[in-house]
C-alpha cells in the first residue's frame, strides 16, 4: 500500500526561498510511504536535498522485505537555486517527528548521493546541536529546532557533501565568470595536451586552482552581500550563474582510483555535462552559495558531522559509480567514531542502479538487515 504523506513544514517564517506561492501557502513537505504487509514499527526514510525521491527505486523493495519505506522530499523539490542546507535539516526533523507521532519505534535515514552529507549533518545536529544560523547569518537556529535523533544511518552511493564534491567538479580553467569560453589552458581538463592520463603535477595544479576558484566566488558573494546590506529597497539576495561544474578528472582518466565505471558522467560526456544547464549547481543565489556550495563556509561536510554521531552507520558504494567514488565512501566510513559501522561494496553498481534489479535487491537486503533491531 502506498500513501502520500502531508508533513507540516517547520521554520518557513514567511521567507520566500521557494518560487511557488502555492507551495509556500501549503506549508507541506511530501513523502511517499510504502507500507509493508502486516505493518511495521520500523521506517526507512530516503532523502536528498532537492531530488524527487517519491518514486525512489528502494521504496517498494524495502516494503516487500517487511519495513515501511518513505521517499522524502524537502521544500526545495526539483530546484536547489535558493537551497539552504539548514532548512533541509529542519525538513528532515519535521518528517522524523511526524513518523515518531505515528508510532514508529525505529527510524533510519538513507542519504543517497547528495543526501549523504545531509543525513550526517542532520544526525549531528540532532545529537549535539551546534549550528545557530546559516553561513550568511540567517535563521534557522538548529540548536533551538525540533530534531529527533534517528536510530541508524545508511550512506548509499553518497559523496561527503555538496560543497566538497562541487569543488572537486568545478572547472578551474574558466577565468571569466561571465564567459565559459575564456580559459586557462594550463588547468584545462579538456585540453588534450594535458591528458588523460593526467600527470601528478597537473592534478596538483588543477586541484589547487579548483579551490582558488571556489574561494574567489565566495569572496565575491561576501562582497556582494555586504553591498546589499545597504540596499534601500531591502533586496537581500541575488541569483547568479556558475559555469563549468563537471570538470572532475576521474570522469576522463580511469587510471585514477580505478573502478568498473565507464568514462563520462551521469549526464553524458564530461565536456558537455560541464556546461549543461541541467547538471550540477549552475544556478544559485548568494545566500544559497554560502550554505550549499562554498567549500569553506558550508556546514554540510559529511565526514565532520559523522564524527559527531553515535548511531550504527552502513556505507554502501557502487564499484561502477561515475559520480561517487570509493574514496568518498571511505572518507565517510573512516569518520564514524565508533565500531558499529560497515563499509560494503556493491560490485558493478552504478550510481542509481538503473537496469540492475539484482543489485537493487542486494542493497534492499543490506538496508533491511542493518535496520532490524538486534
Amino acid at each position: 500500500m502506498i500513501e502520500l504523506l502531508h508533513i507540516p513544514m517547520a521554520g518557513a517564517a514567511g521567507q520566500i526561498d521557494v518560487y511557488s506561492g502555492v507551495s509556500r501557502m501549503a506549508g507541506k513537505l511530501w513523502g511517499s510511504l510504502h507500507r509493508a504487509e502486516g505493518g511495521s514499527k520500523t521506517a526507512v526514510v530516503v532523502v536528498h536535498p532537492s531530488s524527487n525521491f517519491l518514486g525512489h527505486y528502494l521504496l517498494a523493495p524495502l516494503a516487500e522485505r517487511g519495513v515501511d519505506a518513505v521517499g522524502l522530499t524537502t521544500r526545495y523539490l526539483g530546484n536547489d537555486s535558493t537551497l539552504l542546507m539548514e532548512n533541509c535539516v529542519l525538513d528532515i526533523g519535521a518528517a522524523v517527528a511526524f513518523l515518531r507521532e505515528r508510532g514508529y519505534e525505529r527510524i533510519a535515514l538513507v542519504g543517497n548521493s547528495g543526501g549523504g552529507g545531509l543525513v550526517a549533518l542532520y544526525q549531528s545536529q540532532a545529537e549535539s546541536p551546534s549550528v545557530r544560523h546559516t553561513p550568511a547569518g540567517d535563521p534557522p537556529d538548529l540548536t533551538a529546532a525540533t530534531l529527533p535523533p534517528v536510530d541508524a544511518l545508511i550512506e548509499l552511493m553518497a559523496h561527503p557533501g555538496r560543497a566538497i564534491v562541487y569543488t572537486e567538479w568545478l572547472d578551474p580553467a574558466i577565468v571569466d565568470e561571465h564567459d565559459p569560453w575564456r580559459r586557462d589552458p594550463s588547468v584545462d581538463l579538456f585540453d588534450e595536451r594535458n591528458g588523460p592520463p593526467y600527470t601528478p603535477e597537473f592534478l596538483t595544479r588543477f586541484r589547487t586552482a579548483q579551490l582558488d576558484r571556489n574561494r574567489r566566488i565566495t569572496a565575491w558573494v561576501r562582497e556582494t552581500l555586504a553591498g546589499l546590506a545597504e540596499n534601500p529597497a531591502g533586496v537581500r539576495d541575488l541569483p547568479f550563474v556558475v559555469h563549468g561544474t563537471g570538470a572532475e578528472p576521474r570522469f576522463l582518466d580511469l587510471t585514477m582510483e580505478p573502478t568498473g565505471r565507464a568514462p563520462g558522467t551521469m549526464w553524458g560526456p564530461a565536456a558537455q555535462a560541464n556546461l549543461m544547464p541541467a547538471s550540477l549547481g549552475h544556478h544559485t543565489s548568494l545566500r544559497s552559495w554560502l550554505s550549499q556550495w562554498s567549500i569553506d563556509e558550508s556546514h554540510c561536510a559529511g565526514p565532520y558531522h559523522l564524527a559527531r554521531t553515535s548511531v550504527p552507520t552502513l556505507v554502501l558504494y557502487g564499484t561502477a559509480d561515475q559520480a561517487c567514488f570509493p574514496s568518498h565512501a571511505r572518507s565517510l566510513f573512516d569518520a564514524v567514531p565508533h565500531e558499529n559501522k560497515e563499509l560494503r561494496a556493491v560490485e558493478g553498481g552504478t550510481h542509481y542502479l538503473q537496469g540492475q534489479p539484482g543489485l537493487v535487491a542486494q542493497v534492499a537486503d543490506a538496508v533491511v538487515d542493518w535496520v532490524r533491531p538486534a
